[in-house]
């Protein structure tokens, strides 16, 4: 298995060119940067929303975004590893399940997250702003 392993790992680093993926986890609120191509044009489109899964696969990992678009929900599946796709980190929410797919049967306040706020050495509380 080590062989398998090596071989996977060194093919995600070539597909991810140097850069990194961020540690993020499901209840994050993500923009996602995606490369379109339109004939010969390229330019770059965000899709930010509410990490609701991550699925740790190897090569097929994948995360599953949703935001709400006009009144409507809107998934969409990334893959990890894609030369296409960048990931940013825009907050971090606290969660306490790994899939947060219940988030689809609620709107407006009800399917807020918590988010997490960061303390100091003195532990009062540091704007994020």
């Amino acid at each position: 298995m080590d062989i398998l392993e090596n071989l996977e790992k060194k093919h995600q680093d070539s597909l991810l060119g140097g850069s990194s993926i961020p540690k993020f986890a499901p209840g994050d609120t993500v923009k996602v940067l995606i490369k379109v191509i339109d004939g010969e044009k390229e330019r770059i489109q965000s899709f930010e929303g509410i990490c609701i899964a991550r699925r740790n696969r190897g090569m097929g990992s994948s995360v599953t975004v949703r935001k709400i678009s006009f009144g409507e929900g809107v998934e969409r599946v990334f893959p990890l590893y894609s030369p296409n796709f960048k990931f940013e980190i825009v907050r971090q929410g606290v969660v306490k399940r790994s899939k947060l797919y219940y988030l689809r049967g609620r709107l407006g306040k009800a399917a807020r997250i918590t988010e997490k706020s960061r303390f100091n050495k003195e532990n009062t509380v540091i704007s994020d702003n």
